[in-house]
């Protein structure tokens, strides 16, 4: 049985999503002659792992009760003293984080998986991939970060993995990987990569206004606790900047042109949430009602899309043509769209579920399975 000790960093809806998946395909995995061994799980405040990380685990009623302290809110100090394993505070957690990486990463190999969406990561991330760890990225922020930070990080690249950063559990870094690999240049990408924006755009082009739109996008839980979190665009530049990186751009998120949906004056530090769904939005309605109507006597419709293009990046609402992919689109999927040598007058395109915990918890573990052949 091929062992994969594994530490989590981040206990949030995608973090609990996966310890469950693991637990859950164990009889699988064994089948496949492979064992996760979860040996540390941390948040921002704690860390919880194996007495001896070693040779021992958190067991799986251990991994059932991080879940169950972290749904509630609470941190995993709450979590005491539980059998085989030890919490410590935020003082000592990263020292220890740090001892452990050092003790597996060259002897039996330890594979970093960051579920989080914190920046203070990325500090970590960079010294443990010296030490001979893997990472397995669901967090972009690591990747988004300066250049400097994602040339250490990719220094190894059979060693890290992340291709929940974008289109959760799609197969997009992978297919671009092997486009690339295999000397295909990829001269074109553009992609709806927001679940959220991909609704509210379609979902206009019926007539609805906007405020309505965004609204019942809140309501149905399909947007973040404030909703100019997604309509700002700034997750979708980040995995434009992930992708246009992966292709060789050498660029910064300050280089992305990106559109937000709401002027600076309705933003966080101007209006408040509330305000911002009572009055703010309702006076964008008319300007995207009015610019639904001319794509539509144009033939075309409008989406939030990334283009990747030469030295072109940005991000920000197109129109497009009614009868291509990206037209067609309805809903929350995600789709994009790849032009390149081979595929050049019909792109390779990707759609599908591009958001939600299972799915991106999910992708999350096939890239963890996918560096099994790394350990002994």
């Amino acid at each position: 049985m091929k062992n994969i000790p594994l530490l989590l960093m981040g206990c949030g809806g995608v973090g609990r999503q996966l310890l469950q998946h693991i637990v859950s395909c164990r009889s699988l995995h064994a089948q496949q002659g492979v064992h996760l061994r979860v040996i540390g799980v941390c948040d921002s405040k704690s860390l919880v792992f194996a007495s001896d990380v070693i040779t021992r685990e958190l067991n799986d009623q251990t991994l059932y009760e991080v879940c169950r302290v972290k749904s509630n809110g609470s941190s995993l100090s709450a979590l005491g003293e539980l059998g085989e394993c030890i919490v410590y505070g935020n003082s000592e957690s990263k020292r220890k984080v740090m001892d452990i990486a050092a003790l597996l990463g060259k002897a039996t190999g330890l594979a970093f998986v960051d579920c989080s969406a914190s920046s203070e990561t990325i500090g970590v991330l960079n010294q443990v991939v010296d030490m001979g760890c893997c990472v397995v990225l669901a967090n972009k922020k690591p990747l988004t970060s300066i250049m400097e930070d994602y040339d250490k990080l990719v220094s190894y690249p059979r060693r890290i993995r992340h291709e929940s950063t974008v289109g959760a559990g799609l197969p997009v870094i992978a297919s671009l990987n092997r486009l690339l690999s295999s000397g295909d240049p990829v001269h074109r990408i553009i992609g709806s990569l927001s679940g959220t924006l991909g609704y509210v755009m379609s979902e206009v082009e019926d007539g609805k206004p906007l405020s309505e739109v965004v609204k019942a996008a809140k309501n149905l839980g399909f947007t973040e606790p404030d909703p100019r979190d997604d309509l700002s665009g700034m997750d979708v530049a980040r995995k434009a900047l992930i992708l246009a990186r992966l292709l060789g751009r050498r660029i910064n998120l300050d280089d992305i042109k990106i559109e937000s949906l709401y002027p600076d004056e309705m933003g966080p530090d101007a209006m408040s949430v509330e305000e911002f769904l009572a009055s703010g939005i309702v006076s964008l309605d008319n300007d995207v009602q009015e610019r639904v109507k001319k794509a539509l006597l144009n033939g075309k419709v409008l989406r939030y899309v990334c283009v990747i293009e030469g030295s072109r990046c940005e991000v920000g609402i197109q129109e497009l043509p009614k009868d291509s992919p990206l037209g067609r689109l309805r809903g929350s999927d995600n789709v994009l769209e790849i032009y390149s040598r081979c595929y050049n007058k019909q792109p390779l395109v990707i759609q599908g579920a591009g958001a939600g915990n299972d799915t991106t918890a999910a992708g999350v573990l096939a890239d963890i399975l996918d560096i099994q052949d790394l350990f002994p």
